[in-house]
């Protein structure tokens, strides 16, 4: 792809409040679906603003909302996220509302062909695995999302359902992507996510990666395994081909 992008921050209203995104989109008349990017626990950083600008380049719009912006505003990433997790971690109605608003952005776009998707990472897999039961979207890729099979005590009141107990109203298809050497979601976790989706069900893909473990996505980490991104990113740009392109 060799498609011309811009990219900007711009600012959203929210779960009841301006939030600042990061807003990526190819340049042309379109239509282009949509693309929710939901970041991982480490924050609106670098690496995830370069995500959304992928996903431009490859002829999608796309907008990561600052999920930690209330906590810190103009911090950097990681101390916002370190803000966020000592104000006891993002509420899930909260996301909601903000990964809402950004959908419906998406969506009045003059260049918008109408359909949008949601991916998210680490923390964000879990919320956009909690995005796609809540909110009618088209498609949603949930990578590593840990804590989907949530314990009793990793339930609190901003967190007061286990993702896998709303599956019974997943609303599109879902792609999950993990690595075999990962603790949270374990293998074991992940058969858990995957048989209840097939008692209720749901269309879903499921693939792990052998000789990956957690946030084997992540390029500027040591995490980072070459072979199992590259395989991993020719299922986003299918499975999203096939459910948001017109």
């Amino acid at each position: 792809m060799d498609t011309a992008i811009m990219a900007e921050t711009i600012a959203l209203t929210g779960h009841g409040e301006e939030i600042e995104a990061y807003f990526a989109r190819p340049l042309g008349p379109g239509p282009f679906p949509g693309v929710v990017v939901i970041h991982h626990m480490p924050g609106f950083d670098r690496a995830t603003k370069e995500i959304a600008r992928t996903f431009a380049v490859y002829g999608y719009s796309a907008v990561c909302p600052n999920l930690h912006y209330r906590y810190a505003p103009g911090a950097k990433a990681t101390d916002a996220a370190a803000a966020a997790i000592s104000a006891g971690g993002v509420p899930d109605d909260q996301c909601i509302g903000d990964v809402g608003r950004a959908v419906r952005f998406l969506r009045a776009l003059p260049t918008a062909n109408g359909r949008v998707g949601v991916i998210g990472y680490c923390s964000g897999g879990r919320q956009a695995y909690v995005v796609a039961c809540s909110l009618d979207i088209d498609a949603a890729v949930d990578c590593y999302g840990g804590r989907v099979v949530a314990s009793p005590e990793d339930l609190t009141p901003a967190r007061p359902i286990s993702p896998i107990d709303r599956t019974p109203d997943l609303r599109c298809p879902l792609l999950g992507l993990f690595g075999a050497e990962d603790g949270n979601p374990s293998p074991e976790q992940t058969a858990q996510i995957e048989a209840a989706l097939r008692a209720n069900g749901k269309s879903y893909e499921f693939h792990t990666f052998e000789n990956a473990g957690h946030a084997f996505f992540s390029v500027d980490r040591p995490n980072y395994r070459v072979e199992a991104a590259k395989d991993g990113w020719k299922l986003i740009w299918d499975f999203f081909g096939r459910n948001l392109q017109s």
